[in-house]
């Protein structure tokens, strides 16, 4: 693992006073450039969310909906605009800064789920855990506890290879949980699971919402759309609008 300029108590997010929103965006635009053209890919995005709301974001592919979450999560800076994670403005810091800050603060769900091919689905979990200043045995200990909750814990000495999607999808569910953070982001989370993985995976954002987190989840499955409760928003040419 890479070394890290920050500590995981640098980072906590309670260490910069009480939290009013866990995402706050003002305006946040984002073009890219392709030679002599330009692409916007947002387009005067606002939204707030709340620290343990659900929030679900449908749309085209291309509509921007990755794009908006890569700067939620910090994997991307915004153009214009300003870009609020846990009433931090994130994009007022270094990349360093904002890499230890979403391995603290945001947990990440896939389509692709991304898992590390080399590394087992222990060492996956294990992967995020860099800024814990625990002992091996510790961070192990945790990481096969959160294989658990996936029921995954007896798959864990396995490669991606040798599981299927769905399995793949639940190590990556406990890979986003690893540092406890606040916020999870999930992109496309079911898209290539069959109906039973797809559940599980639906049961699993419903328990992380149900422990106060902040979920944001950009999709196409119904199910999560008309998810009771949920705050419903469509992505249309990189533009945010309250779903209809």
């Amino acid at each position: 693992m890479d070394a890290v300029d920050y500590t995981r108590e640098d980072l906590e997010a309670d260490d910069f006073g009480e939290i009013v929103h866990a995402v706050r965006l003002l305006d946040v635009c984002r073009t890219y450039k392709m030679g002599r053209k330009k692409i916007d890919a947002l387009k005067g995005v606002n939204l707030e969310v709340k620290p343990g709301e659900f929030v679900v974001i449908s749309g085209h592919s291309g509509s921007g909906k990755t794009t908006l979450l890569n700067i939620i999560g910090a994997i991307d800076t915004a153009s214009s605009g300003r870009v609020f994670v846990m009433d931090v403005p994130i994009g007022d810091y270094d990349e360093s800064f904002r890499a230890s800050f979403r391995l603290t603060n945001t947990g990440f769900i896939f389509q692709s789920y991304n898992l590390v091919s080399t590394l087992t689905a222990l060492e996956n979990v294990l992967f995020p855990m860099q800024l814990y200043e625990k002992s091996k045995k510790d961070l192990e200990d945790e990481a096969m506890r959160l294989l658990k909750i996936v029921k995954m814990d007896h798959r864990s000495d396995h490669l991606p290879w040798q599981l299927s999607s769905g399995e793949q999808q639940r190590v990556a569910i406990a890979r986003a949980m690893a540092n406890d953070p606040p916020i999870v982001l999930a992109d496309e989370p079911t898209a290539n699971l069959d109906g039973e993985s797809g559940q599980m995976v639906r049961d699993l954002l419903n328990e992380l919402n149900r422990q106060e987190k902040a979920v944001i989840v950009m999709t196409h499955d119904e199910k999560i759309v008309r998810r009771k409760g949920a705050r419903r928003f469509t992505m249309d040419d990189g533009v945010l609008s309250p779903y209809v």
